[in-house]
């Protein structure tokens, strides 16, 4: 049975043109008078100024928290950016807090969220993330990437006059992370015949949909019109409800993630400026692509084959048809006006083999890259 946006905590959706103009009206509703707008300095400029101006006359009293970048001058969703935050909460007197921003400033925002136990409003300012609605944050904690528990935000404000304004870069970004869920969903059917791991038609059927929607639309996203980023902020919600519905991740996560997470963290190790999430997400499903179509289509395997293979190769074979080659998804990313391969991202030889290797270690994931690893 389909679940409710109510159950699901979210109590308004809202992606339209104007949508920032009617979060006051939603706060005054709540009830809610003293608000925390966390962002950064490049999502403040983009749209928390403007929300602020909004905002005004409108009895609500705003302390704006400018999350600061770490020592490699990005933000980053760590102990440090989550202490900057929570020394701004009061807990008898803030009501909520609003995240003006992509991925960082919402997983910040959401963890601080669940722990003091206020709620969040969500106004994003890129269509670059699947992970607006996510109840789990990834954070780094000691140069590790894990996800914790989280809140959802109790309401969505994406505002397309907003959105349409997003450099190319994070727009492609958010392609990217929807073109990941091409081996996402490959592999939770894997870990689902081959290990038990929960399965749900509801949630996987939604975030089928929200891809196929982005690939047939990819040229338009790609221009950036207002049809395009809608559709593309359409799916990257749905696909985030999905998460929502099943209560986990694996509708949207799979070896892509995890090669996209192992070279996060070799960046932080050695101080390197990171990349977007999306953006690696991209490429990653690329090179995964590459490696299950080599291992279940003409049996190249890192070591021998997998146990699994000969036993479900009829189903894994099914499965892999759904998953573009390669060179497909290396030109539908192109077309969306991102990286397409792994050294325009600048990931080299010697880290992006390593990462075939290891990545399947970021999580406790049946993944067939974890099974070709382990065979």
């Amino acid at each position: 049975m389909t679940k409710s946006l109510e159950e699901l905590a979210l109590e308004r959706v809202t992606l339209e043109k104007g949508a920032l103009g009617q979060v006051g009206s939603y706060l005054q509703d709540k009830g809610y008078r003293k608000i925390i707008l966390a962002a950064d300095a490049h999502t403040y400029e983009a749209c928390g100024r403007l929300l602020e101006h909004k905002l005004q006359g409108s009895g609500v009293e705003m302390d704006l928290c400018l999350i600061e970048p770490g020592t490699a001058g990005d933000v980053v969703a760590d102990g440090e950016s989550i202490l900057q935050l929570m020394l701004h909460v009061h807990p008898e007197l803030t009501d909520a807090l609003i995240a003006v921003g992509s991925g960082t400033i919402h997983d910040i925002v959401r963890f601080v969220s669940y722990k003091t136990g206020k709620p969040f409003i969500s106004v994003p300012t890129a269509p670059s993330v699947d992970g607006f609605t996510s109840k789990g944050a990834p954070l780094i904690v000691r140069g590790a990437k894990k996800t914790f528990p989280a809140s959802a935000p109790t309401a969505i404000f994406a505002d397309l006059d907003i959105l349409m304004q997003a450099p190319q870069r994070l727009v492609a970004a958010g392609f990217g992370d929807m073109i990941g869920k091409y081996t996402s969903l490959f592999d939770w059917k894997f870990s689902h015949l081959t290990a038990g791991e929960p399965y749900q038609d509801q949630a996987a059927a939604m975030t089928e949909k929200a891809l196929r929607s982005c690939v047939e639309h990819v040229d338009e996203i790609g221009q950036r019109t207002e049809k395009g980023i809608r559709i593309l902020m359409t799916a990257l919600i749905e696909s985030g409800v999905a998460m929502l519905l099943f209560g986990q991740s694996h509708p949207a996560s799979g070896a892509e993630h995890h090669l996209s997470h192992y070279w996060e963290m070799e960046y932080l190790r050695r101080g390197s400026r990171g990349l977007l999430h999306g953006a690696k997400v991209g490429v990653a499903c690329a090179e995964i692509s590459h490696v299950y179509h080599e291992a279940v289509e003409r049996g190249i395997y890192p070591e021998r084959e997998p146990a699994a293979l000969r036993r479900y190769g009829a189903e894994v074979r099914e499965w892999l048809k759904d998953v573009p080659s390669e060179a497909e998804i290396r030109s539908l990313l192109q077309r969306a006006g991102g990286p397409a391969s792994r050294e325009e991202l600048g990931i080299d030889a010697e880290l992006f083999e390593r990462s075939l290797r290891e990545a399947h270690l970021v999580r406790d994931r049946h993944t067939l890259l974890r099974a070709l690893n382990e065979a």
